[in-house]
């Protein structure tokens, strides 16, 4: 029988960005953004009366004037670097793939890329999110709306979702070259900032109990590995070991909270209270972003540093994202091949 070997299409997504910093295009962002109920998971009614009478109206003006304080002469540093990790990706597979950026909020948009995709008859897709650890806020709703956008195609090729990577080494190799320019001990303590998810949020993984029953703090298991809170930790154990540190070194903490029923520690509250006990320089890292955006450049460059100087700290340094390093394309790269 006559075989027809056909090219492999890899979509690489991310979180997505306003298209602009204006205030009607953050608005649109963030009312596509906080809509999705895997990111707000709480009755219809009360999300769509939430976000779209309350959240949005009053967040929207505000944002708008922090995206205006991000923006470089290339637009978003988050779309941005999402497409040199794109670009640099393509030019390392061979000729059998073809490499597609989409973004799961905004643009470029996950239907329009994949009807793009679907013209092209690959005889296999590979869905790769740019999320290190699974949260059903970020790969969970990327997974879901291309599962949605396949139902519609009457040819449905090989699909293979690549899953989370907390764990890979080039991914862990390039965090640690990332340090290499700081000097670990000219700083009074360090911190790992993770994106912040509602506690509800890691309790769903588990079928019975709550994510404090378990030690997702010192290991990972069957139960958890797929629990936010547990990689978080276990990518922090990894780096820790790399870069030789002891566990008092370090804090491990999440940001963007939105109310107290988060994951805790908080970060700014950490920040808040080593100024306190007298640190005068602090080391974050943020490995749960794998390109600068405006959680580390704003929130842990400029607001964060606020905070530790207005409680007799000195130096808030952030640790940048992978953006377009090396061993993060090479990462990437391992991740679409094993696929």
């Amino acid at each position: 029988m006559e075989s027809i070997k056909g090219k492999t299409g890899v979509l690489l997504i991310n979180l997505g960005t306003p298209d602009s910093p204006s205030v009607s295009d953050v608005r649109s962002y963030l009312s596509e953004f906080l809509n999705d109920p895997r990111v707000i998971d709480i009755p219809k009614l009360l999300r769509l009366m939430l976000v779209n009478l309350i959240i949005v109206p009053f967040r929207a003006p505000k944002s708008a004037k922090v995206y205006k304080e991000l923006w470089t002469d290339q637009g978003s540093p988050l779309l941005h670097y999402s497409k040199r990790a794109s670009d640099l990706l393509a030019e390392e597979l061979s000729d059998e793939y073809e490499v597609f950026l989409a973004m799961r909020y905004k643009n470029p948009n996950i239907r329009a890329v994949m009807e793009e995709m679907q013209k092209k008859n690959f005889q296999k897709i590979i869905v790769l999110t740019m999320f290190p650890q699974y949260a059903s806020a970020t790969t969970g709703s990327a997974y879901e709306l291309v599962m949605d956008e396949l139902k519609k195609w009457w040819v449905i090729p090989e699909i293979k979702f690549a899953g989370q990577y907390y764990d890979h080494p080039d991914l862990i190799a390039a965090i640690v070259d990332r340090a290499s320019k700081y000097t670990l001990t000219d700083y009074d303590h360090i911190l790992f900032s993770y994106h912040g998810l509602p506690e509800r949020h890691v309790d769903k993984v588990y079928d019975d109990g709550l994510c404090t029953d378990r030690d997702c703090e010192h290991e990972i298991t069957e139960e958890n590995k797929y629990c936010y809170k547990a990689t978080c930790y276990a990518t922090t154990r990894l780096i820790a070991k790399k870069l030789g540190l002891k566990d008092a070194d370090y804090t491990v903490c999440f940001q963007s909270r939105l109310d107290k029923k988060w994951l805790e520690p908080f970060s700014d509250k950490v920040v808040e209270q080593k100024g306190k006990e007298g640190a005068k320089k602090l080391l974050v890292f943020s490995p749960a972003f794998t390109a600068d955006c405006l959680e580390t450049i704003i929130e842990i460059g400029d607001e964060y540093q606020e905070i530790f100087e207005e409680n007799g700290g000195e130096k808030i340094q952030l640790v940048e994202s992978l953006n377009d390093h090396p061993l993060w394309i090479s990462c990437l790269k391992d991740l679409v091949l094993k696929a």
